[in-house]
């Protein structure tokens, strides 16, 4: 592949990501992808396929930048005593708020296929979901064994809930006293979200000592 051909999978790459988070895999058809990068539709389809096929390039795009961020998350090594149990847990709450401030198509993404967008895609939670749930698991299987979270605390949940609240967040924000939307791109909004997630996972987690 030449760095000609290199720089125009990149471009409809990047467009694909844009459009189908701004309208959905369903609404979004090549030809408005296509329309986009400039090409024609021969042009976007030699390059990547049909639709399902850019599709699911955008999603392992999405899915490397969110391991590539747990993984930075992570490097501090498996929860084996109280204290690094409570860093790793504040270290993944920072680092996927990082994550969608940076890229706020990667929440934008998966908000639709929650709604049922690309209903017929059905690989996507398998092949990029689970290895993530994985990872966060394998990582506080230490501290569940040593009684550092408490057996009644639902991990799951808990991992579930920040993505929940940071993924909403990322889409509609909060309103402030006069009534004006504030999201990601706000950063006292961000602040007040990150302070908020830190002391609700903390607890939720039932991790040691007092998150500030």
């Amino acid at each position: 592949m030449t760095s000609a051909e290199g720089g125009q999978r990149e471009m409809i790459l990047q467009v694909a990501t844009r459009l189908f988070a701004a309208l959905g895999y369903d609404v979004t058809s090549i030809g408005q992808i296509a329309d986009a990068t400039g090409l024609d539709v021969a042009t976007v389809t030699e390059s990547f396929g049909g639709k399902r096929e850019l599709y699911l390039a955008v999603m392992n795009r999405v899915y490397e930048i969110e391991r590539s961020s747990l993984a930075e998350a992570l490097k501090i090594g498996p929860a084996t005593t109280p204290e690094q149990t409570s860093a790793l847990m504040h270290r993944i709450v920072d680092h996927y708020i990082d994550l969608c401030a940076a890229y706020p198509e990667v929440p934008t993404l998966w908000m639709h296929r929650w709604l049922s967008d690309a209903i017929d895609v059905t690989e996507l939670e398998r092949r990029y979901t689970q290895p993530l749930v994985k990872l966060i698991r394998d990582a506080f299987a230490p501290a569940m064994s040593a009684g550092h979270i408490g057996p009644d605390v639902d991990l799951d949940y808990v991992m579930w809930s920040l993505l929940w609240c940071v993924n909403g967040f990322s889409q509609s924000g909060t309103l402030d006293q006069d009534g004006n939307r504030r999201r990601a791109d706000d950063p006292e909004a961000l602040r007040r979200l990150r302070v908020h997630l830190h002391r609700m996972i903390h607890r939720a987690a039932s991790l040691p000592g007092e998150f500030p």
